[in-house]
C-alpha cells in the first residue's frame, strides 16, 4: 500500500485502490525487478511527500523523470545534488534569471526548496526506464496523475498551473475552476525554449497572482 504521510493519503485512497493503479503496480514490480527503472521506488511519490495538499501554491507539470543515471528523484525537472542540472532545467534557471533576477546557474539543480514552499513538481508518468524517454507512458501514471490534478482543481484556495509544453497543456482541460490561473508556454527543452518559453515571465506572474490573493510568493532562490 502506498503511503504518502500527509493529507494526500485520504485524497488519492481510492484511486491507489482502483484497478488501473492495481495493473500499474503489478507492472511496475516487473520492471523494478528486471530493468533499470528511475527514479528509486523509494523516491517516486517525493513530489506528493514533499507538497502536501493543503500547502499547493503551484504545479510545475513535467513529462516523465529523467532517464539517465542518477538524474531523476520524484520531482519534476529536479536533479540531486552533485549532478549537473539537464539542458531543460538550465533554460529554467535562464528564464528565472531574466525575470526576477535570481540566479540560481552555478549552485545546483535540486528543487526540493520549491517543493517544500507549495511548488508541486508533478510529471505526468511518475516512472521510466533508463534511457527510453517516455517508456512508461500509457501504463497507467496518467489516470493517477489527472486525478491528482483534479483534486487540486476542487480546491477553493488558488493555485497557478504552470504548462510548459505540449505534454503540460493537454491537462488544462482538468483545471476548469475560475479561481485557479493557468500559464502556458513551450516547453524549456532546448528544442523549444525559443519559441515561447523564453520571456514567459512565469515566474513573476505566478507571485503576482499569489499575492493579489494574500498567498506568501514563492521564493524561487534555491540553497547554495
Amino acid at each position: 500500500m502506498v503511503h504518502i504521510g500527509n493529507d494526500w493519503d485520504a485524497l488519492l485512497a481510492p484511486e491507489f485502490q482502483a484497478e488501473s493503479y492495481q495493473k500499474l503496480r503489478q507492472f511496475l514490480i516487473a520492471e523494478y525487478r528486471t530493468k533499470q527503472i528511475y527514479p528509486d521506488m523509494y523516491d517516486i511519490f517525493n513530489a506528493l511527500k514533499y507538497t502536501p495538499y493543503h500547502a499547493v501554491k503551484a504545479v510545475i507539470i513535467g513529462q516523465d523523470p529523467y532517464h539517465n543515471p542518477g538524474q531523476a528523484h520524484g520531482l519534476s525537472f529536479s536533479v540531486r545534488r552533485g549532478i549537473a542540472p539537464p539542458p531543460s532545467l538550465v533554460n529554467i534557471f535562464k528564464e528565472l534569471k531574466d525575470d526576477l533576477g535570481i540566479d540560481n546557474l552555478q549552485k545546483h539543480g535540486e528543487l526540493t526548496a520549491w517543493a517544500q514552499q507549495g511548488v508541486l513538481l508533478l510529471n505526468a508518468a511518475l516512472t521510466v526506464r533508463a534511457g527510453q524517454a517516455n517508456s512508461h507512458h500509457g501504463m497507467g501514471w496518467e489516470q493517477l496523475t489527472d486525478a491528482i490534478i483534479r483534486k487540486l482543481n476542487d480546491r477553493q484556495q488558488p493555485i497557478v498551473f504552470l504548462l510548459w509544453g505540449s505534454n503540460a497543456k493537454a491537462k488544462s482541460i482538468l483545471i476548469t475552476n475560475p479561481r485557479h490561473l493557468i500559464l502556458s508556454c513551450a516547453h524549456p527543452s532546448p528544442l523549444s525554449a525559443y519559441h515561447g518559453f523564453f520571456g514567459c515571465r512565469h515566474f513573476s506572474k505566478t507571485n503576482a497572482f499569489l499575492t493579489q490573493n494574500g498567498i506568501s510568493p514563492i521564493d524561487w532562490h534555491i540553497a547554495p
